[in-house]
């Protein structure tokens, strides 16, 4: 009993630093926005993150010739705050669906809706719960700020902005899935508690997602 107390008392107080949080979306953070969960599986982006994946074993990437991307969503649809105003929320999403057909674009033609032989890309920033012990969560919204413990010793406090995202690919004939991913990602510390959160403040996490998505497509593409 007190080892594991130990250990917890060691996480948090090194969480700002070295991480003993999970560097994938926990089950119980999942939100409900993919209609199957059971199939995913930990695996290792093209840029070397953990991410949560399934993808059809069946998949031929070489029948698809154009992607269509669906505008981003946010699932479950948030309450905007003061520290996370609903421009902040919209500039995210805006800045998701240009960074997906920025980095897809490169491999594939973009595609004006679905249809044989394109490749539908649904996406959505979605919640993920945050706890921290001794301080009050962050109401559960797309972005979660979690006030992480930077020193025990000086009581500092440095305020980390996390970021996650569910994707789920679709053939655009059949409506069928064919892939589907979830992580997450952290974007730009903030100041301080008070400060307001921008969508500059994630684009970094976002830029990641979009390219991992591309390389993906090229990596299967060449098998």
């Amino acid at each position: 009993m007190k080892l594991a107390l130990m250990m917890s008392t060691l996480c948090i107080a090194s969480l700002g630093v070295a991480g003993c949080a999970s560097k994938v979306v926990e089950p119980d953070q999942y939100s409900g926005f993919l209609k199957d969960y059971s199939q995913l599986k930990e695996a290792k982006s093209p840029s070397g993150a953990v991410v949560m994946r399934w993808v059809d074993p069946k998949l031929n990437v070489n029948k698809y010739t154009s992607a269509y991307i669906e505008p981003t969503q946010l699932y479950p649809k948030p309450q905007p705050t003061a520290k996370i105003p609903q421009t902040t929320l919209n500039g995210i999403t805006s800045y998701y669906d240009q960074a997906l057909k920025r980095e897809l674009g490169k491999s594939l033609p973009l595609a004006s809706g679905p249809g044989p032989g394109v490749i539908v890309v649904r996406a959505a920033i979605t919640a993920v719960s945050s706890k921290t012990e001794s301080l009050k969560p962050y109401e559960v919204i797309p972005i979660a700020l979690v006030a992480a413990a930077v020193s025990t010793a000086s009581g500092i406090r440095d305020q980390q902005t996390d970021l996650a995202t569910e994707a789920v690919f679709l053939d655009g004939s059949t409506n069928k899935v064919i892939a589907q991913v979830v992580r997450k990602g952290t974007g730009k510390p903030l100041e301080n508690e008070d400060q307001v959160m921008k969508a500059d403040d994630v684009k970094n996490v976002i830029d990641g997602w979009a390219s991992d998505m591309n390389q993906s497509f090229v990596k299967f593409k060449s098998k």
